[in-house]
């Protein structure tokens, strides 16, 4: 009996659990001076999870990141 109620619980909690491609938009394009930086946005209200997904090759991943983050924030702001 217990370890129904513990699996079930544990489904519960799965179906529960928050996964980021319910809240993707569709990718956008920042261009910057070293290129054009193709981003992952999701909801306006949280930006944790903006990333790129594309980037150029003279461009870290943190960089680019921090680009999409950016724009996110940029689009907060705009409403």
């Amino acid at each position: 009996m217990r370890t129904c109620l513990a699996l079930a619980a544990l489904a519960m909690v799965a179906a529960c659990s928050i996964n980021p491609r319910n809240y993707e938009t569709e990718p956008v394009t920042v261009e910057t001076a070293e290129g054009a930086v193709t981003c992952q946005l999701y909801t306006k209200r949280m930006l944790d999870w903006d990333r790129a997904v594309s980037r150029p090759a003279t461009m870290s991943v943190e960089a680019a990141d921090e680009v999409c983050r950016e724009e996110g924030r940029r689009q907060q702001a705009e409403g």
